[in-house]
């Protein structure tokens, strides 16, 4: 199956935590379940480095806190019918968080169909 993404598309992007969780499993890991079930084109988890959020509470890699709950970022890029049916669904998943929505030019979106490199 070829995937194809539109030249203007929209750029999904869910700030998380690290500790998350969603029924027992990590957040991101069912956000992305989520979004290949629904036929996405592809989601990236990103872990933030340090950050914060609504409560003001900074979160950080550094050694001496490295049980910290770290800022994940989950970015899927496709359609904009796709991504809007896909945004009630995960306002059912997150508790806590930010969603965001940009407008984003698709340069090219590529595969190897299948070819070993």
């Amino acid at each position: 199956m070829t995937t194809t993404l539109p030249s203007l598309a929209l750029r999904l992007r869910i700030f998380i935590g690290d500790n998350d969780m969603h029924k027992g499993r990590p957040l991101y890991e069912v956000i992305v379940e989520e979004a290949h079930k629904a036929g996405l084109a592809g989601a990236t988890v990103l872990r933030g480095l340090s950050g914060f959020g609504a409560n003001s509470r900074v979160h950080t890699a550094k050694i001496l806190r490295l049980s910290e709950d770290l800022p994940l970022v989950v970015e899927i890029v496709d359609a904009k019918e796709k991504i809007d049916a896909f945004l009630p669904l995960l306002d059912t998943l997150i508790r806590e968080g930010l969603v965001t929505l940009e407008r984003v030019e698709v340069v090219f979106y590529r595969h190897n169909n299948g070819k070993k490199r």
